[in-house]
């Protein structure tokens, strides 16, 4: 399901003119867990990896009980592979694949109502920029990708008469598409989600200083007393810099780029698609969203891609407790002036 992580969390000179700075640290591999040397407040730093989502997802933690760490870990993994396993779009099992392949999915689990009726929300405040139903433009693409071209503008068009998130359908006991051949893809909202609930299981267990990464980030305290946690957001043109450092504050960030699948080498084409066109939008290469929750911040990164600058930096203004961080194809750069800037 991963379509991203764009948020780049390392430690020492890879973050070019960020040197020094303490980021989350990357190398943590699925299925281990690290503990730190004893800190003056008695706590540990543990830290544990699990696979959801296509890819590693990391938990970082302080306790001072090691078992008690373990379970709030193993809590976090948990809530987040019972989303992948719910909304994955490759998965036999999983009720969107169901619903793809069938138009309609009796007895919804409740998680995916509420991400259903959040996405709607996301749908309507956006004007439609955000819509789960543009997964035939995915398919379409991937499958020319395959062939090193891209699709026909009949198969362009003809993907893009099955997207229209109004023709989504869906109450406690049955979601359904109300034309043939539509699709969702929930991968520009269940991480964040995912993040969410991993948070609330890790908090469940006692647990106040945390650091989530389910392909979107969620934090809890600081790091250590007197020390924030802190992200490095990348350069969209180079992978081993970084435009800013960000310090986490308790809400949750996202990060969209037209980098992470690209169909064309010129970033043109990718995997983000504006519903209105059938294509690409043209303008931005990244957008990094602070919001109040994962769910939110996810969604917004996404369909504020899809809207450009101008109209981002508009709506951002209107939300409460949004900011973000944009950058378009040139380098140039956006941003709103509650974001918590780390400087040099």
């Amino acid at each position: 399901m991963r379509r991203r992580t764009f948020i780049s969390a390392s430690v020492g000179s890879a973050a070019a003119g960020l040197a020094g700075w303490e980021f989350i640290q990357s190398s943590t591999k699925a299925g281990s867990l690290t503990r730190s040397d004893e800190l003056p407040s008695g706590q540990r730093l543990y830290a544990g990896a699990g696979l959801a989502f296509g890819t590693t997802i990391k938990v970082k933690l302080l306790h001072k009980d090691q078992r008690q760490a373990e379970l709030a870990i193993e809590d976090a993994f948990h809530e987040a592979k019972k989303i992948d396993t719910l909304m994955s779009i490759h998965s036999e099992n999983s009720q969107v694949f169901r619903l793809n392949r069938d138009g309609r999915l009796q007895t919804p689990d409740p998680h995916l109502l509420l991400v259903l009726e959040q996405a709607r929300r996301l749908s309507v405040l956006t004007d439609g920029a955000f819509d789960i139903t543009v997964q035939p433009l995915w398919s379409k693409f991937n499958q020319a990708a395959a062939r090193h071209s891209l699709p026909s503008s009949e198969e362009r068009l003809n993907a893009r008469s099955l997207v229209n998130w109004k023709n989504l359908r869906f109450t406690q006991d049955q979601v359904s598409f109300q034309q043939s051949g539509m699709a969702i893809t929930l991968n520009g909202i269940a991480q964040g989600y995912a993040a969410d609930l991993a948070l609330s299981a890790v908090r469940a267990r006692g647990v106040e200083h945390a650091l989530l990464d389910t392909g979107e980030f969620i934090s809890s305290g600081t790091r250590t007393p007197g020390r924030d946690w802190v992200l490095g957001v990348q350069n969209p043109r180079q992978t081993d810099e970084y435009k800013t450092a960000l310090q986490m504050d308790g809400r949750s960030v996202a990060t969209s780029g037209d980098y992470e699948t690209a169909f064309t080498p010129d970033f043109v084409h990718h995997h983000i698609f504006d519903p209105a066109t059938g294509d690409s939008p043209l303008e931005l290469a990244s957008v990094t969203v602070v919001a109040p929750t994962g769910l939110l911040a996810d969604g917004l990164s996404t369909a504020l891609f899809v809207m450009g600058p101008d109209k981002a930096m508009a709506l951002a203004a209107q939300l409460d407790r949004v900011d973000v961080f944009l950058v378009d194809k040139k380098g140039k750069v956006w941003k709103t002036t509650g974001l918590h800037e780390l400087r040099a």
